[in-house]
């Protein structure tokens, strides 16, 4: 049977999940939260690039920023770069691969200018259908910088465009609004702008962002002004570290923002020595942080301007930077999505590469929720967008090609590349690896304990993608492996996922007739070819977690129907980001052009994650092409290995 009409009979086969129906977490639910907690938290602003790479950047950025604990982002309405369209700058795009490819909760900025109620309403429905729950309400500028011009059929004010947003999506939506600390330029009073703000709190807002200040004084009199006349809504403080000369009267000009003379003064005496400029930003913004902090204020909203070193070293002298991966609810970043909110179990094949699989299953209406083999019938969708900016290498093609080789001669300068990245050490070029088609980022921090293995296993041709080592009873706070949260307990099975030649493969099967406790599943590039001894529909669990007064939670699990699906995308990377930094006919691509032809893509799973892992023994055997020895204490894997070749009436 072929692996196409495998698929199509196991899906059929699936019993389907009860869909459980659940809305996202608005954002005010999670500040109030915080708040009931007494735990102090922080959010992040961020505004669309102006080009493909800065959308790559970004999106890079998102990441990196992700691990410190963000309660959320937003992103800004640039007007300039059609910001409901489908471009990769666009705010709605950006918005939307913070939410759904980085797991970042997402407020999406929406402004009254150049629009009509239609658009409005029509810029809402679509941030809705990409699981967009939070709007930050804004009149906004005038584009042109002159005076403020209301478009025929749109909106005057904020207020008329949270009321909108009730009157058409009742709360579905969570609404933020702007404070403005010293007064709304525009506004002929201080008074008459509190006014202004309390109606657009009755009209439905739920908290309130304010503009940027130098006083923590200023803000706490703000705050006490808004309770004086009726605004209880959660206040949030907007604070920008200042990381530039440039960028200070730059913003300064547009919010026509009166800075503190002290400040000037430090700033312009240092103003030509960037460095010193950022090193006083960063504490002065660290000193009005802790003033707010100690007076009460539960969390702080950072104006980024696209950077993270100043908002980050500023976190990190709070205390609240949270780089634990301890924290994790599940060993993989979900998706913020709501429509996601359940999903608690996906195949390891994308741990490296979650983005692609988000992107893949995005048209699934459930997703697995407890055990993947009663969830979802798994209906992947085609890779072929790989140019897409939040799927591709962050690495450009000149950098890529230093990395992995300006000349492939043979298999061999393959093999060397793969072991540089996962030792950290130079190249022949003297270039550090730092990515590979299939890995985009650094190793995970658990595969520092088998570095050494891995790298003696590359550079003897078997290239390896994806491994995790054997974990029995580990605390679930720990650096390492920890997820889910304290007081439990998690455990996995060793895997390693690799490509290997034909050669290799036949040494491997003899080897592993006498391993009764490893599963395996081989299968080359168009599936011609396959060899498994696992069952063909049933998951196996290679990861799992024990906690107080839950059901064990199985987040990670070896679906070999997935696995069909993955080795599309596995091996048209070697073609896609590899393949194609060479001229076509050059040795360099028939090199890659070669391996992507004959080799296998092979997965393996140790299930005696007790005794340890015997993976390392079996694979040493392939080198040497000696005899595998010893077993498992009781059990085995699976039965005699099954040839899964697709016939020509398939």
């Amino acid at each position: 049977m072929s692996a196409s009409n495998l698929e199509r009979q196991h899906a059929e086969e699936r019993s389907p999940v009860q869909k459980k129906h659940h809305h996202g977490q608005k954002i005010i639910n999670k500040i109030k939260k915080k708040v009931q907690k007494g735990e102090k938290f922080f959010s992040l602003e961020f505004f669309p690039p102006r080009t493909v790479s800065g959308a790559i950047n970004l999106t890079s950025r998102f990441d990196r920023m992700g691990q410190g604990g963000p309660l959320f982002c937003d992103v800004t309405w640039h007007l300039a770069g059609n910001p409901a369209g489908d471009s990769e700058t666009s705010s709605m795009v950006i918005a939307s691969t913070a939410l759904n490819y980085c797991g970042l909760e997402t407020m999406l900025h929406l402004t009254c200018t150049n629009a009509t109620k239609d658009d409005i309403t029509a810029y809402l429905k679509k941030a809705k259908r990409k699981g967009i729950r939070n709007i930050l309400a804004l009149r906004g500028d005038s584009p042109d910088g002159g005076d403020w011009k209301t478009k025929e059929n749109g909106f005057s004010y904020s207020t008329d465009l949270v009321r909108h947003i009730r009157e058409q999506f009742g709360d579905y939506f969570g609404v933020c609004v702007a404070g403005y600390p010293n007064g709304h330029p525009d506004c002929s009073s201080y008074e008459e702008d509190l006014r202004h703000l309390k109606e657009k709190v009755d009209a439905g807002a739920d908290f309130i962002i304010t503009q940027l200040f130098f006083r923590a004084e200023v803000f706490i009199q703000f705050v006490q002004d808004c309770r004086d006349i009726g605004i209880t809504v959660p206040i949030i403080p907007g604070i920008m570290p200042i990381q530039g000369y440039a960028s200070l009267r730059h913003l300064v000009q547009l919010s026509k923002l009166e800075v503190p003379k002290d400040i000037r003064d430090a700033v312009e005496s240092i103003k030509d020595d960037d460095e010193a400029v950022r090193e006083f930003g960063i504490t002065q913004c660290t000193k009005l942080c802790q003033q707010l902090l100690q007076a009460g204020i539960p969390g702080i909203h950072f104006y980024t301007l696209n950077r993270e070193v100043a908002v980050r070293e500023v976190l990190k002298n709070l205390g609240m930077w949270n780089e634990n991966p301890a924290r994790r609810p599940l060993p993989w970043r979900p998706s913020a999505n709501a429509k996601r909110s359940t999903e608690d179990v996906r195949p390891i094949f994308w741990a490296s590469r979650p983005k692609s699989y988000i992107y893949r299953t995005q048209e699934w209406d459930e997703f697995p929720n407890g055990r993947w083999g009663n969830s979802s019938s798994p209906a992947f969708g085609d890779l072929k967008d790989y140019y897409l900016f939040y799927l591709a290498s962050k690495g450009k093609p000149g950098e890529l090609k230093k990395m992995w080789g300006e000349e492939l001669k043979d298999e061999a300068d393959v093999a060397r590349v793969f072991a540089c990245y996962i030792t950290g050490e130079n190249n022949a070029a003297g270039v550090k690896v730092t990515r590979l088609p299939w890995n985009d980022d650094e190793l995970a921090l658990e595969t520092s304990l088998i570095v050494d293995r891995l790298a003696k296993l590359n550079r003897h041709g078997i290239l390896t993608i994806n491994s995790q080592p054997a974990v029995n009873a580990v605390s679930s706070t720990d650096p390492k492996f920890g997820w889910g949260g304290p007081g439990g307990y998690v455990y996995q099975k060793a895997y390693l996922e690799f490509f290997m030649s034909p050669a290799k493969v036949e040494t491997l099967l003899d080897i592993l007739k006498e391993c009764k406790w490893i599963n395996y599943h081989l299968i080359n590039h168009d599936g011609s070819k396959e060899m498994t001894n696992s069952d063909e529909k049933l998951p196996i669990a290679v990861t799992w977690g024990v906690f107080p007064g839950k059901e064990i939670l199985q987040p990670t699990v070896v679906d070999p129907v997935s696995f069909h699906f993955w080795k599309d995308e596995a091996f048209a990377l070697w073609k896609q980001q590899w393949g194609r930094l060479y001229a076509e006919g050059s040795q360099s691509r028939g090199v890659i052009d070669s391996i992507y032809d004959s080799y296998y893509l092979v997965n393996l799973v140790d299930n005696d994650y007790v005794g340890g892992n015997r993976l390392w023994e079996i694979l040493d055997k392939v080198v040497s092409s000696g005899p595998c020895a010893g077993g498992a204490a009781d059990g085995t894997a699976g039965e005699t290995a099954k040839s899964v070749t697709p016939t020509p009436s398939d």
